[in-house]
């Protein structure tokens, strides 16, 4: 691996698209990342890539956060980053940015990492469904975004993009996600599975006052 894209979606500003860093480096408590302007260039010049000012670079913590454990796995190995902050995209534009990836996503050389969380449930996330035919609030939850889930291991971009639209479930990163599966749609070459590995809740909701932000991990990996 020489190079890692990070995609992670905007929290803090309207975005339309995507953008790349303007950095130069990351820094990280364990060491400094190269960021890989010779890949953002093309990019840009591609005319469907913006760039992010250094404000709206610095507050967003989606990409971010994903940084110390990179720099962590590559264990002293050289390599490059690629951080890309996707804004609010539709299935047309995320087709269009599959197109231009998947390339990068087909050699060896590069690693994908995909930003999000879960469902955010609770009165300060204004998302509060509860069907108590799957039980407590926090069973309802996991049946909630392991629906969604299924969809993405299927690699099922438009089964995804219609359960969001009927669920509203409030997955930070749909964009980021739906914007991997588009990509790896598009790839001619990568034969890929998409399994998840781990679930958790940060709390187990029972009342209506409650609120937890759900976490999902998962690999990709093309088979031979």
């Amino acid at each position: 691996i020489k190079r890692v894209f990070i995609l992670g979606p905007s929290h803090h500003f309207y975005l339309r698209g995507c953008a790349v860093s303007t950095a130069h480096e990351y820094e990280t408590p364990l060491g400094n990342i190269t960021i890989d302007h010779e890949v953002n260039e093309k990019l840009v010049d591609s005319g469907k890539f913006a760039t992010m000012s250094m404000d709206v670079d610095e507050d967003e913590h989606s990409i971010e956060l994903h940084l110390p454990f990179i720099y962590k796995v590559m264990n002293g190995r050289k390599f490059t980053a690629v951080p890309i902050l996707v804004g609010n995209t539709k299935t047309k534009m995320d087709e269009e940015y599959g197109k231009i990836l998947a390339p990068y996503l087909e050699s060896d050389e590069n690693l994908f990492v995909i930003s999000s969380d879960f469902c955010h449930w609770g009165p300060r996330f204004r998302y509060q469904p509860h069907d108590s035919t799957y039980g407590e609030i926090h069973e309802y939850i996991k049946y909630l975004d392991h629906q969604g889930m299924g969809f993405i291991e299927r690699l099922d971009a438009e089964g995804f993009t219609r359960y969001l639209d009927e669920t509203n479930n409030t997955i930070c990163g749909r964009h980021p996600i739906s914007l991997l599966l588009q990509t790896i749609l598009a790839s001619k070459k990568l034969k890929c599975t998409l399994k998840f590995v781990k679930y958790a809740q940060s709390s187990a909701c029972m009342r209506h006052g409650d609120s937890s932000v759900s976490y999902a991990s998962a690999i990709v990996y093309g088979e031979p």
